[in-house]
């Protein structure tokens, strides 16, 4: 009876564990899913003292807490706190707090009490600090997770007496740096180890083929260099090695054609070796057997060469990436037929490899990708079972007959840029699963298919830069699948169909009907298009007045409508969202619409005479409604008030009479000498300086302004002057002086004056290109009006608009910041190789015959900068960016930024917001501006990083150092100070007034991240979106990534880390 009563009354004493469950509970912050807040409670306890209904717990047969597991709960919660808490349950074995927002340092002194722990997860959280010397304190740990997190340092020597029991210890995607610990060598039971995404360098040590147990290797994406040790790969019991996105080389021989990877251990199933800079050639056939046990091998983004063995042998092989290095010679078309393989993936693309495919008869291969190589002949006689077939740029010949007999499989085909021609067959309806094709940039010719409006999956299609004719497929338009439509740049004619109304909603997104030759109206039935975002008509023959559905696309954010004959108004309903418009070279008449007026001059001309912008004052005598009723003024304030003014006006006549007298004194002891030159201009301009009146203000052509200065000795230019002659390349009348506000540099004439810069009647020097995407004379590029889009402290950038229409963004080097002729050439053809998605592609530059003649040509990306998206400022483009546009935009800088540094091996030099330029609707982000500092002089260079510490991107090294240079650190901090201004949605070089007074940027957000307060610094637009966990945790998450970027440069992380770590939010 006795035993009973005591059995009844042990509820009524809550247990140690209960308690420290209930500990932890009390220090949650925030429990979005209400997951342990809803079923942690007293109440619910089993009849022996074990909460096993408690969500996450589960005990041992003797009631006690045995594990917890919190998995992706987005719990907020401290750190010391948590482990405090957990430390006291005894008789834990597992502890799972993974993918949640637990913040802080681990302590020292709380590990020792885990006394019985096998099973630590920690990742995916917030976890910050060096990692502690007491890790090694847990003497039964078989299991360590810290992935995902913010630790930094280095991995302490004592990890080493976690070897008797420790099997997996996953340290990745955090910002370890320093040299690998030959600790790690002697955890004799290790059978995982995961370091990958790190900022590790050095060498690997040797000697991890010594433990016989391991079977992951994990290190990619770090900084690690040196030679690659053959003797783990030969002798290593391990199964899966990735070593991808380091620094790792082949070691050196005098054998150009050394062979690469002589031999690899029997047990290798995995290797990924891929995005190094290894050199030398494959194994011939003879010696193929050595990959016989390999299922998956990436050597993908290296340097090498010589010609593909056949891999006769290869039976296990499912994945082979050879990508992106300098292979030479025949395909292997084994590898398309063997049917005793099982490859499954196949990647060949970016080489140098040429002959032909006759067919791909593999029953195994999936994905195939022969792009970019000189491949020519027919397309494949036959295709079995390939779901992604890439052959574009190549050089296939021929029509497309042959489709015809491919297989059912194809859910992704791109032919384009190759020699292709004749017709689209109709007769290729069995491809039932295609989701994608792309057959531009051929020399396709006839009508559209009907073909094409019968593949019940397709998503994109891309027939644009070719010779089709005829009539647009009125079905195209209403496909229920169809997101993308590119038909640009063929000879398509008549009007613009629609189907009549079906039951199926049209899905589309983007449209391009550019530069073909539709006729007739504009379709009322755009309406219907309700989530299109992209819509180009410009370079047809359109014609009529504009629909008002076109309200009706709340989706649209850019429309192009120009080079076409549209007339009467523009609408006053016009989508909110839009964010690129174009309508010049048509005849539209009337006042330009308030939501349509924050676009530039440029949006609306040339053409449209009869378009009255609002910068156009009316010279009406109409007084406004409601003058009547307005008080009337007395007598004697109007006397005052004309006093006053005919004061003022007397003022300025003799100012200006004195300054007319100042000038002409300067000139007259120097006439002797410029005689000839004022005869020159008295005879053929005696119109210098003439204007014109276009609504209001006087328009001065560049060629007047500098003929004038020509015939003038005085070396005096008015900052407008200035303004006048920097603003176009063509000193021709037509170019009008404009700053659009698509750039985030800000244009002001009065802070030219430092520019040396004097512009020519016509460029008469040397103009190279780096490829042939374009061509033009220096007279061509003469006469491309100008617009201002900013200044730096190179000099002034210019939008040039080509006879062709083609928009180039100029750069007008400052006199005395260029190298000499010789070696700006030799560092300038260095560009040619840097083409990548997020990097803004430059075209080639101008050598002039005088010292200020130095012109950088590169591709105009539009709608603009970061700067003038992102900063609350009065001319901010559209609304503020959303969680998910600026994750995007920051994933995308930070690829553009990993291309630089990993596969050019150039630091950007210059990053800050205004060189983030965001192209099309999507808002892709691509750096500008970078490398400059390896065609500037030492001087240039100085100036550069000074303009950067004014502007608050510059590392605090370059400030420190004598001869400053831009590395790959500083890139990584300046990359760090805008994701600040990412999420904050301040600039990086104005000052924020706090509680310690006004400080920078950087220094307020640790201030507030210091005292608790992190969330203080978010923008308010974010507000409203941190209700939503995903992007709660994902704004957190990014700002601990951005306060890594700007740690000391001993701590810094590499970019390849933080791209990583980015791409994972």
């Amino acid at each position: 009876m006795l035993l009973c009563l005591l059995d009844l009354c042990k509820p009524l004493h809550p247990s140690q564990d209960i308690l420290a469950l209930l500990e932890f509970k009390k220090g949650i912050k925030h429990d979005p899913t209400s997951f342990i807040l809803s079923s942690w409670n007293e109440e619910s306890i089993d009849f022996n003292g074990c909460p096993s209904s408690w969500n996450g717990i589960i005990c041992d047969a003797e009631g006690n807490v045995a594990a917890v597991v919190l998995y992706g709960l987005s719990i907020s919660v401290d750190a010391e706190l948590t482990l405090t808490a957990f430390s006291n349950l005894t008789h834990l074995v597992k502890l799972s707090v993974s993918k949640n927002l637990i913040t802080g340092n681990i302590p020292n002194h709380i590990i020792p009490r885990f006394k019985n722990l096998q099973y630590l997860d920690l990742s995916d959280n917030l976890f910050t600090g060096n990692l502690p010397i007491d890790i090694a304190h847990f003497p039964t740990l078989k299991n360590l997770s810290l992935a995902g997190n913010n630790f930094s340092g280095s991995i302490p020597d004592s990890i080493s007496r976690l070897s008797s029991s420790l099997q997996t210890l996953d340290l990745s995607r955090n910002a370890f740096s320093g040299a690998l610990p030959t600790a790690l060598l002697h955890m004799d039971n290790l059978v995982s180890l995961n370091l990958s995404c790190n900022a590790f360098s050095g060498r690997i040590p040797p000697g991890f083929e010594q433990i016989t147990s391991l079977e992951v290797l994990d290190l990619h994406q770090n900084e690690l260099d040196g030679h690659l040790d053959f003797e783990f790969l030969l002798s290593s019991s391990v199964v899966h090695v990735d070593f991808s996105g380091n620094f790792l080389s082949t070691y050196p021989s005098q054998n150009q054609q050394q062979k690469f990877l002589p031999r690899i251990s029997e047990t290798i199933k995995y290797l990924n070796l891929s995005k190094n800079r290894f050199t030398g050639t494959l194994v011939n056939g003879g010696e193929l057997p050595m990959f016989e046990s390999l299922k998956v091998l990436d050597l993908s983004y290296n340097q090498l060469s010589g010609e593909l063995p056949e891999f006769n042998f290869v039976y296990e092989l499912e994945t082979l990436r050879l990508g992106n290095n300098l292979f030479s010679g025949l395909v292997p078309n084994g590898l398309l037929k063997g049917d005793s393989l099982v490859l499954k993936e196949l990647d060949l693309s970016s080489n140098n490899l040429t002959g032909t495919v006759s067919m791909i008869s593999s029953t195994s291969l999936r994905v195939l990708n022969l792009s970019s190589n000189g491949v020519s002949g027919e397309l494949p006689l036959l295709v079995v079972d390939c779901v992604v077939l890439d052959l574009s740029r190549n050089q296939f010949t021929g029509n497309l007959s042959r489709l015809v007999k491919w297989g059912d499989s194809i859910e992704f085909l791109d032919l384009s840029q190759n020699q292709l021609v004749g017709s689209i067959p109709e007769s290729s309806s069995q491809f039932l699963r295609l989701s994608y094709l792309n057959l531009s940039h051929n020399s396709l010719s006839n009508t559209l298919p009907t073909v094409l409006t019968q593949y019940p999956k397709l998503k994109s299609l891309d027939i644009s830069f070719n010779q089709l004719s005829g009539p647009l497929l009125t079905d195209l338009l209403t496909l229920p699948t169809l997101q993308e439509l590119h038909l640009e740049n063929n000879i398509l004619t008549g009007a613009i169909k629609f189907s009549p109304p079906s039951p199926n909603v049209p899905n589309l997104m983007i449209l391009d009907l550019a530069h073909n030759r539709f006729s007739g109206y504009f379709p009322a039935e755009f309406g219907s298009l309700t989530g299109l975002n992209v819509l180009d008509l410009a370079g047809n023959n359109l014609s009529g007045s504009l629909p008002s559905s076109i309200g009706g696309m709340s989706s649209l954010t850019s429309l192009d409508i120009s080079q076409n004959h549209f007339t009467g108004s523009l609408l006053e309903n016009m989508p909110t969202n839009l964010q690129s418009f174009n309508a010049s070279y048509n005849d539209l008449s009337g006042p330009v619409p308030v939501n349509l007026q924050k676009f530039p001059d440029s949006s609306f001309h040339p053409g449209n005479p009869g378009l009255q912008l609002p910068s156009a004052p009316t010279g009406g005598d109409s007084s406004p409604t409601g003058y009547s009723a307005r008080k009337p003024i007395k007598t004697v304030v109007k006397v005052v008030v004309i006093v006053t003014c005919v004061f003022a006006v007397i003022i300025l006549i003799l100012l200006a009479v004195f300054i007319h007298y100042i000038r002409i004194s300067r000139r007259s002891h120097r006439e002797n000498i410029t005689s000839k030159d004022v005869h020159r201009l008295a005879s053929s301009n005696p119109g210098a300086f003439t204007g014109r009146e276009i609504g209001g203000p006087v328009v001065v052509s560049a060629e007047d302004l500098v003929a004038a200065r020509k015939g003038s000795s005085s070396e005096i230019i008015s900052p407008d002057e200035k303004a006048a002659i920097v603003s176009g390349f063509s000193p021709s009348k037509t170019s009008h002086i404009s700053s659009s506000p698509d750039s985030g540099d800000s244009f002001n004439p009065g802070n030219l004056a430092r520019l040396d810069v004097r512009s020519p009647d016509r460029l008469a020097g040397e103009l190279h290109f780096l490829d042939d995407s374009i061509m033009l004379t220096p007279e061509e590029l003469s006469r491309a009006p100008a617009e201002v889009l900013g200044r730096s402290s190179h000099g002034t950038s210019y939008r040039a608009t080509l006879d062709n229409g083609v928009l180039l963004t100029v750069k007008w080097l400052r006199e005395g910041v260029a190298k000499q002729k010789k070696e700006f050439s030799k560092e300038a053809k260095k560009f040619a190789n840097i083409r990548h998605p997020n990097v803004v592609g430059l075209r080639g530059y101008y050598w002039g015959p005088t010292q200020h003649e130095k012109l950088i040509l590169s591709d105009y990306i539009s709608p603009g900068s970061l700067a003038s998206f992102l900063y609350d400022r009065p001319r901010r483009k559209g609304p503020p960016l959303s969680w998910t546009q600026r994750l995007k935009i920051a994933v995308d800088v930070a690829r553009g930024l990993n291309y630089l540094h990993f596969d050019r091996e150039v630091p950007h030099g210059n990053l800050k917001s205004t060189n983030i330029l965001l192209d099309g609707p999507e808002l892709n982000a691509r750096v500008a501006d970078y490398c400059l500092h390896r065609l500037m002089t030492q001087t240039g260079t100085v100036e550069q990083i000074l303009d950067a510490g004014v502007l608050g991107y510059r590392a605090p090294e370059l400030a420190a150092a004598k001869k400053p240079s831009p590395s790959f650190k500083s890139d990584v901090f300046a990359f760090g100070v805008i994701l600040l201004e990412l999420l904050t949605g301040k600039c990086a070089g104005n000052v924020v007034s706090g509680e310690a007074g006004e400080v920078d940027l950087i220094d307020w957000v640790r201030l507030k991240v210091a005292e608790g307060n992190g969330t203080d610094c978010f923008d308010a637009a974010l507000l409203s979106e941190m209700e939503t966990p995903a992007a709660d945790k994902g704004i957190k998450v990014v700002l601990g990534i951005a306060l890594r970027c700007i740690r000391p440069l001993s701590e810094r992380p590499g970019i390849k880390s933080v791209y990583e770590d980015l791409s994972s939010v």
